[in-house]
């Protein structure tokens, strides 16, 4: 069964950076890099694209198509932004996954 995308958030939603950590957690979880992407963008709007993209030192033009379901989003931009957010990315095992099976 597909995943449907989070639920669109508005900057209200967003009382604390845990909210948005749980938010985020959800778009990751989905596995699909457009959701991610559109996830980011509603954070990044929420406090204000422009912030933003200066705290991260990046193009706010940029910053917004690479934060659309269909941008561009690459490594360099998430790290650039996740600390800005509140947030940080981190890597767990998946216990599902056997070392045989790579």
């Amino acid at each position: 069964m597909e995943e449907e995308t989070p639920p669109n958030a508005e900057a209200k939603t967003f009382v604390s950076d845990k909210a948005i950590a749980a938010y985020l957690d959800d778009a990751f979880r989905i596995g699909d890099a457009g959701k991610v992407a559109d996830a980011l963008g509603v954070v990044a709007r929420a406090k204000g694209m422009a912030a933003v993209a200066e705290q991260a030192g990046l193009p706010r033009e940029q910053l917004e198509k690479s934060l659309r379901p269909d941008g561009d989003l690459t490594i360099s931009t998430m790290l650039g932004i996740l600390p800005v957010l509140g947030v940080k990315w981190t890597v767990r095992h998946d216990a599902g996954h056997t070392s045989d099976e790579v």
